[in-house]
């Protein structure tokens, strides 16, 4: 089966050479259902070996022993299952530019497949590698089912701009996967890792402990069975609700690519299971799109500066308005304010690496109206929210501080002090929508 080839984007117009075929696996970190190992297995057809390539930068965007633990436990199975189909996998250490160049040098690379991701030091990455290589440098988008270089050409204004584009398109891209074939030309066999001296090796920030969140591919499939099953029937009623725990939990699958966002879009598409089917289908394809597109377009993603000016002007006219409380960033991520509610929403990060998407709205806004200017939140706000959430570091996550303190895809609402004119949201609110007696008594006994 053929790529579409709107998922393949040529980085460089380097000629291909002989030589074994190397996919640079870095966002989508699984065997199957995945568009650039795929289109990288079609290279090398029946007379090429295939190899597989990991990049691992410690304390890469200040991941924690947290967020390595999970992917570390998830690239051994990747590893185990490339085996299986005779695929090599190779894990280095260090700077990806040079590593990925070297690699191609020592193993005669032909051509190098790589995964689409928006941020800026992965995209920075590959237009070094592309620019030093002398073989083709090929982008393939295997997180987004309507590839966002395809969907939109510009930053989109809201969702209801970008969903209609989507909507057009998602016919001719949700299509089901093909399964990975063995290779029939296999590339000399790679010594396997050593997991263990290998995080022996690693400085990670221990700080920030495990969660008890299974990684890995079969981890993902498993859970999004069990939500398709179980969780997605009074989806739509019970979503908003953090003490229903009604949401999917693959959000951290999703960011670290063991699950393809396009197989969960596939699975509940198929489930005949209404109201809850069209609500999730809009938050697992046009809104976490909306996200890439943003950061691909927009490359202040994670400053205050990529906010809308409307947001920034009214922010700014009301950065003098007496604030009724003042807390330091030690005092936040330690959870020590006056609320109670916000005490646990923010313990319940700290313990389980997630936060409910209410409750998450919720913590930043009280972040901006706690803090002593919008600057210094939108950094509380990205800051712990990258540091803590497993599926931290992601253009969801830029987004959604962006949202909630500056207006993002959002409009102008009733100006109040300290938000001006950006959505207000507050502890009677959360009362309304669902137990916080509950919610609290959960995450602070």
């Amino acid at each position: 089966m053929k790529i579409h080839e709107a998922r393949i984007h040529r980085l460089n117009d380097a000629d291909m050479s002989a030589g074994p075929i190397l996919y640079w696996m870095s966002r989508e970190q699984r065997v199957q259902d995945n568009w650039g190992l795929l289109h990288a297995r079609e290279l090398a057809g029946e007379d090429r070996p295939l190899i597989v390539l990991f990049c691992l930068v410690p304390g890469f965007l200040g991941a924690t022993l947290r967020q390595d633990d999970f992917m570390l436990n998830g690239l051994a199975e990747v590893e185990n299952d490339l085996a299986a189909l005779g695929i090599a996998f190779l894990l280095r250490l260090g700077d990806p530019e040079e590593e990925v160049i070297r690699c191609v040098l020592e193993k005669g690379v032909g051509a190098v497949v790589t995964d689409f991701d928006p941020l800026r030091i992965k995209q920075g990455w590959q237009k070094e590698v592309a620019s030093t290589l002398r073989v083709p440098l090929i982008e393939v988008d295997g997180h987004n089912v309507v590839p966002a270089r395809s969907v939109s050409d510009k930053q989109e204004y809201a969702a209801r701009t970008l969903r209609p584009k989507i909507h057009r398109l998602s016919s001719e891209f949700l299509e089901d996967f093909p399964r990975l074939e063995p290779l029939v030309c296999s590339a000399s066999p790679a010594d396997p890792v050593d997991w263990h001296s290998l995080r022996s090796s690693l400085r990670m920030d221990e700080t920030v402990s495990p969660v008890a969140l299974v990684p890995g591919e079969s981890a993902a499939h498993a859970a999004l069975s069990a939500f398709v099953d179980h969780g997605l029937h009074g989806y739509a009623e019970r979503r908003n609700d953090p003490v229903a725990e009604a949401t999917s939990r693959l959000s951290a699958f999703f960011h670290f690519g063991h699950l393809a966002p396009q197989r969960a879009a596939l699975a509940v598409a198929g489930s005949g299971k209404g109201e809850g089917q069209a609500v999730y289908l809009e938050e697992v394809i046009v809104r976490r799109e909306l996200s890439d597109n943003f950061c691909l377009y927009n490359i202040r993603y994670d400053s205050l500066h990529g906010a809308p000016n409307w947001a920034l002007k009214t922010l700014d006219e009301h950065r003098s308005d007496p604030r009724p409380f003042l807390y330091s960033h030690e005092e936040f991520e330690a959870a020590r304010t006056h609320s109670p509610l916000w005490n646990a929403a923010q313990t319940q990060l700290l313990r389980s690496g997630f936060m409910h998407g209410y409750m998450r709205m919720f913590w930043a806004k009280k972040i901006l109206e706690w803090s002593p200017d919008p600057e210094s939140a939108h950094a509380t706000v990205v800051t712990l929210n990258d540091r803590y959430q497993l599926d931290g570091r992601d253009p969801n996550g830029y987004v959604g501080a962006l949202w909630s303190v500056a207006g993002l895809h959002d409009r102008p609402w009733q100006t109040r002090p300290i938000y001006g004119s950006v959505r207000y949201m507050n502890s009677n609110g959360c009362r309304r929508k669902f137990d916080t007696k509950a919610y609290i008594s959960r995450w602070l006994n």
